[in-house]
């Protein structure tokens, strides 16, 4: 791959990064056969787009910056928002566990209350067993009742006696059976009561796990939102980067010549033999280096100053002396790519940069129209083009008032 083959590429390269023209690269390398078709009006056109659309990348980096910004900043708010709920779900989780363990003491109580309760009812179900016997035998046997009891007695005193005890027998078992029966139904309002408590505690467990799981569920929802911001801001981050890269790249390609154009500077301010005269804007007698519509002139560019006068020419065009010298500069020179610099006396230089190939050396004498190089995209550049610059003592001036 030859180095002219490279630059053209990697102009393209530059060219898609920035979005400076929403064409496709065969396009841009058509840009020169604006002679044959396309009016110059339409090439700053489209420079203008592209000027536009960097001041676009420019500002899509504030924009990215403020989302990013404001997205960590949402953030922030939600990470607290959710420290919040994780110190209420302690508090919760902590009285869930003191119900919990209420509860399991009330159910334990309720347990106790019951099987005492199931005890007495089969202790009142054994006595009167007993009894429901005891009558049951009476009857059977034919033992006397309490009336014959009595008639038998041997005298009043002895039927005291005996109707005394027939009466203490009765009484004792009548007791019996009422007493186990108030047991029994004192044991089953205790039981009642228990399990009311029972119910109580366990309400008190189910709304609070309820509440549990609804914070447990508010945290989740609020945890996703954070997990969908930080996904949104390292996206953003990431194009911000991806952005900040590209106008980054352009401020070193705008840099690169900035520092090429100061070592001309000195190099011509330093390296002429003739003192300056004073020039005439205007007047002529220079020639154009190659014959190609003029796509970018002198002026402010991008903020900056473009140092010269952009001449669109296919590549491998002859590039001519505008005017006879001697070759002061002549190689490579930064974003310039192949860089040639000629002195024609009382300070004025020409300079032509991205060639593909110089033609000429460093102190050889060139006379005005002599081929010293043929066109090209070598240094940073977005198409095949002539880069004409006139200096004064290394300053850079508008070359049109020379042609």
């Amino acid at each position: 791959m030859t180095t002219s083959t490279r630059s053209i590429r990697r102009g393209r390269r530059l060219a898609v990064a920035f979005a400076l023209l929403v064409v496709a690269p065969a396009t841009v390398a058509l840009l020169p056969a604006a002679t044959s078709g396309q009016s110059l009006s339409s090439i700053q056109s489209r420079l203008g787009v592209a000027r536009g659309k960097l001041q676009h990348l420019r500002g899509r980096e504030q924009v990215l910056t403020g989302d990013i910004s404001a997205l960590s900043g949402r953030i922030r708010a939600l990470k607290a928002e959710i420290g919040t709920l994780r110190r209420r779900e302690r508090k919760v989780a902590y009285t869930l566990a003191s119900k919990r363990a209420q509860l399991a003491r009330v159910r334990a109580r309720y347990q106790e209350e019951h099987e005492r309760y199931l005890r007495l009812r089969r202790k009142l179900g054994r006595a009167q067993n007993v009894l429901a016997g005891r009558l049951v035998a009476i009857y059977k046997s034919d033992q006397p009742d309490f009336l014959t009891v009595v008639l038998e007695a041997d005298g009043f005193r002895d039927m005291l006696v005996r109707a005394d005890y027939m009466s203490r027998i009765g009484a004792q078992d009548s007791a019996i059976v009422d007493r186990v029966r108030e047991l029994k139904q004192l044991s089953a309002r205790k039981r009642a009561l228990l399990l009311e408590l029972k119910n109580q505690a366990q309400d008190a467990v189910n709304a609070i796990e309820a509440q549990q799981r609804a914070l447990q569920e508010t945290r989740a929802g609020i945890e996703a939102r954070q997990g969908d911001l930080a996904a949104a801001r390292h996206s953003k981050q990431g194009v911000l980067a991806s952005t900040h890269s590209k106008r980054k790249d352009l401020e070193g390609d705008v840099a690169a010549l900035e520092a090429a154009s100061a070592q001309v500077t000195n190099q011509l301010r330093f390296g002429g033999s003739q003192p300056a005269g004073p020039i005439k804007q205007g007047q002529g007698g220079y020639i154009w280096p190659v014959n190609g519509p003029v796509v970018s002139p002198f002026g402010m560019r991008w903020g900056r100053l473009h140092a010269g006068v952009d001449i669109s020419a296919p590549a491998g065009t002859p590039v001519r002396a505008s005017a006879s010298g001697r070759v002061a500069i002549a190689g490579w020179m930064g974003g310039y790519g192949n860089y040639t610099c000629i002195q024609h006396g009382g300070g004025i230089a020409t300079c032509y940069a991205h060639q593909s190939s110089i033609g000429v050396s460093v102190g050889q004498s060139v006379r005005q129209g002599q081929v010293i190089g043929s066109s090209g995209c070598t240094g940073h550049c977005l198409g095949p083009h002539v880069h004409f610059e006139v200096r004064v003592n290394g300053t850079p001036v508008d070359p049109m008032g020379y042609l």
